[in-house]
């Protein structure tokens, strides 16, 4: 993640209503906030994060309507609204208890309704028009005209200032935009259905069971029989914001300065423009075409990384992974330099369970001769290359996901869990997490049904007895077995359903409750499990507790001393359960 503003990014921004927005600093172009006002994108592009500007009327001597504010100037206004600080322009401290014997003053006898107000939404309209003070003069005059102003107590008049100045001062802070700030953006300003209302602590406790980390860039040849890097499965109905997350934690979520440097060139888009799948016409040439098409500059293949990558399993011809433009990736036209270009992989349903329907996969394109190839126009040439790598990619690809061996698998979806376990949970290997999310605890407990203990007992138990029958029987009785279980609950152990929750409270002396304007909705509930390796054959551990009861008799029956023989066949008897 960057320090400083980029152009072409996409930047957060707090206003003072506490509210959040998302702008994009185009270069030459006019950023507006709404009410808050509007100022030049070269003026923020090139300056760090979290510093705080007003939007001024009258420009500098530079030309610049954006002014810093400074630090002192934000902690004196914070002070002022906790009701420790100096009232504006009044100069008076604003006591928080009352002087010796004197009684504190308290709201009680105050009626503050609009009639308190003088000044009306007329005079305030023009005043915003008129003013130039970035919202202080409108401030200053709603205290003035304010005549039960001398009647608040130190919090409340804080609290009545600190709200006009959010409603009128003409600031922003551009902070960075994480996959913190996303979920909170798309909860609060946007829809939150589109990402299953997910809330930013789910987002981390999904991480967190999932074993979602990033492994180093150690190549899978070089560590000699060791996974340093892991493979992880996602099915993703959140438009794309698990994957950001896991690519957060991967560290494969933003691309690093001078990344395009490091990159091979690409070349101009007048001479080799960009086709659907976001190559060229230099990607598009086979090892052997080097005698009919120029030569060309390396680039880097779609979804090649061996290792830290993250295979989407999506249900639809193309994924929903459209949260992640603010990230710097587009799917449809993905940048070469981003890192999601080799590490973000996708694989359809289809694909995953009858590949052979798919016609993508199964249709290989026919490869002319080189004779053939050399007559052929450009165009054409270009469209048979482009189509092959298209199969060549997608049939590495799902023979990948179908191999298996993942090391986690992490579900977002409202598809039954069950039906999405069937398939996905045999893929993983040994020790890796399964992580499911849903809105709703439902799908969730019956999924720990299906994997409870009781259910895996019975299962093993079928199957043990319908090895023992015929082949004609085991074939049926094997197809009984899978129709009863939907799932094969011996692959996962130790299954659980959990909950987070964070709740906003006010801490102030005497006045310490949670905030009662804190956003409802579902609490969204998370299932993880671990996979195992059943073992193939019968295995029965047992004591030998016949041997046990005749040795304790024979003590019983002797006297209490022991001999050194009787301390010889102790050890050994001990050695041999050893």
């Amino acid at each position: 993640m960057h320090s400083y503003i980029r152009p072409n990014d996409y930047v957060g921004v707090r206003l003072p209503s506490e509210g959040t927005r998302i702008i994009r600093p185009v270069p030459n172009t006019t950023v507006s906030l709404g009410k808050y006002g509007s100022f030049p994108a070269n003026q923020i592009i090139g300056r760090p994060y979290h510093l705080t500007f007003e939007i001024t009327e009258t420009p500098d001597e530079d030309g610049n309507i954006l002014r810093v504010v400074s630090a002192a100037e934000l902690h004196a206004e914070s002070l002022i609204s906790d009701g420790s600080g100096e009232a504006d322009g009044e100069g008076e401290e604003l006591e928080m208890y009352g002087d010796g014997d004197a009684p504190m003053r308290t709201n009680r006898e105050i009626v503050d309704d609009s009639s308190t107000q003088k000044m009306t939404l007329e005079e305030i309209e023009a005043l915003k028009k008129e003013a130039g003070g970035a919202g202080r003069e409108i401030i200053a005059k709603l205290l003035e005209s304010h005549t039960a102003l001398d009647q608040k107590t130190a919090f409340s008049l804080a609290k009545y200032t600190l709200r006009k100045r959010k409603k009128y001062m003409r600031r922003f802070t551009p902070i960075p935009l994480d996959v913190g700030f996303l979920t909170n953006y798309m909860l609060g300003e946007k829809d939150a259905a589109k990402i299953m209302e997910l809330r930013d602590e789910a987002i981390g406790l999904i991480g967190c069971w999932g074993n979602v980390h990033h492994g180093g860039n150690t190549p899978i040849e070089d560590a000699m029989g060791s996974r340093p890097n892991s493979r992880y499965f996602v099915v993703d109905e959140t438009g794309g914001l698990i994957v950001a997350a896991m690519a957060e934690r991967m560290g494969i979520l933003f691309s690093e300065d001078g990344d395009d440097e490091a990159t091979s060139t690409v070349p101009e888009p007048s001479q080799h423009p960009a086709n659907e799948d976001g190559q060229t016409e230099a990607d598009q040439t086979e090892p052997g075409a080097e005698d009919s098409v120029p030569s060309r500059s390396p680039h880097q293949q779609p979804m090649s990384a061996s290792g830290n990558t993250i295979t989407l399993l999506h249900a639809h011809t193309r994924p929903n992974l459209s949260l992640l433009k603010y990230f710097g990736f587009d799917y449809d036209n993905p940048d070469e330099s981003h890192p999601l270009f080799k590490h973000l992989k996708t694989v359809s349903w289809l694909q995953l369970v009858d590949p052979s329907t798919d016609p993508i996969y199964s249709n290989e394109p026919e490869e002319p001769s080189q004779e053939t190839l050399s007559t052929m126009k450009a165009s054409k040439r270009n469209a048979f290359y482009r189509k092959r790598n298209r199969w060549a990619r997608t049939r590495n690809v799902v023979d990948e996901a179908r191999a298996g061996g993942f090391d986690g698998l992490i579900v977002a979806s409202l598809m039954e869990p069950a039906t999405i376990m069937k398939y996905a949970v045999p893929l993983l290997t040994g020790s890796a997490s399964v992580v499911a999310f849903s809105p709703t605890v439902e799908p969730l407990s019956e999924l720990v049904d299906l994997y409870s203990t009781h259910r895996k007992t019975a299962f093993i138990t079928q199957k043990r007895q319908i090895r023992e029958q015929d082949e004609e029987d085991q074939v049926q009785g094997l197809a009984e077995l899978e129709a009863e279980f939907i799932v094969d609950p011996s692959l996962l152990v130790a299954a659980s359903v959990q909950t987070s929750r964070v709740r906003s409270w006010q801490v102030l002396p005497g006045r310490t409750h949670p905030l009662m304007s804190s956003r409802g909705g579902p609490e969204g509930y998370i299932f993880h499990a671990i996979r195992v390796l059943p073992a193939q054959d019968h295995i029965q551990a047992a004591g030998n507790q016949s041997r046990k009861r005749r040795k304790v008799s024979q003590k019983e029956t002797t006297a209490p001393a022991t001999t050194a023989t009787d301390s010889g066949d102790a050890n050994t008897d001990i050695q041999m359960r050893l």
